[in-house]
């Protein structure tokens, strides 16, 4: 028998993602995708790229009928939304926001960090999964084998996503006319990921005396000189006193 899944906030870049893994999975079966903003509306019309893979719609409602409900939702409205819908204790969550990633017990759930090179057995047998961030989970396949030996201090850190990591909602740096051919630096020292890097790197060499600086920066180049375009992805450049 298939695993029955639903998934809210279904119509941006992660949803869309998702939905693309999750219909070519032998496994599972996608019951249900529900989205506000484009209720009523068929998927593959906002995912053009699943165009023949689903005849699903959009719902307006959230589905419980379901073996797991994947929240694919801003950060700050899985809370919310767990606040205002009674999702069944039977029906296991893994929220893709960074509502739970660093807060093991909220909604009512005990939540498991879903960083399988760390906490693989708790993974297979939580109800609730706070799936880690992007850059998060890049920084530390790099710093684990590290904090695991206790050699780590002082980590230097730089970053560059691309463009999709900010959404779809459109904003003045997200125009072509400012990210063609352009780098920019943001939250620089204050990036909401070093919290839960630093949760795993205490959990495994338990000390005060490690710090992290990550400056991140944004990318969108396409250039003859060197024909380099980076849309989605992660580049992690790490720098460690050992």
């Amino acid at each position: 028998m298939k695993i029955r899944a639903g998934i809210t906030g279904g119509s941006g870049y992660t949803g869309g993602e998702l939905l693309r893994l999750l219909l070519r999975h032998p496994q599972v079966s996608v019951t249900g995708v529900h989205s506000r903003q484009h209720a009523g509306k068929k998927v593959a019309a906002v995912h053009k790229d699943l165009l023949g893979e689903t005849h699903l719609i959009f719902s307006k409602e959230p589905d419980f009928e379901v073996d797991v409900l994947f929240l694919c939702l801003g950060h700050g409205e899985s809370s919310l939304f767990l606040e205002q819908h009674a999702v069944p204790a039977r029906v296991k969550i893994i929220d893709l926001s960074q509502d739970f990633r660093t807060t093991p017990h909220g909604a009512g759930r005990n939540w498991v960090y879903g960083l399988p090179e760390l906490y693989r057995g708790q993974i297979q047998n939580a109800a609730s999964v706070a799936n880690p961030g992007c850059f998060a989970t890049a920084i530390q396949l790099a710093l684990l084998p590290l904090a695991r030996a206790g050699v780590l201090h002082d980590v230097h850190i730089t970053g560059i996503t691309g463009s999709t990591g900010a959404g779809t909602k459109l904003q003045d740096t997200l125009h072509f006319s400012w990210r063609t051919a352009n780098i920019s630096a943001y939250k620089t020292l204050s990036h909401q990921h070093v919290h839960e890097v630093m949760q795993s790197l205490n959990y495994l060499q338990p000390s005060k005396n490690k710090s992290i600086y990550f400056d991140r920066s944004t990318i969108f180049s396409h250039q003859k000189t060197n024909q380099f375009t980076l849309f989605r992805g992660v580049v992690i450049l790490h720098g460690a006193y050992l």
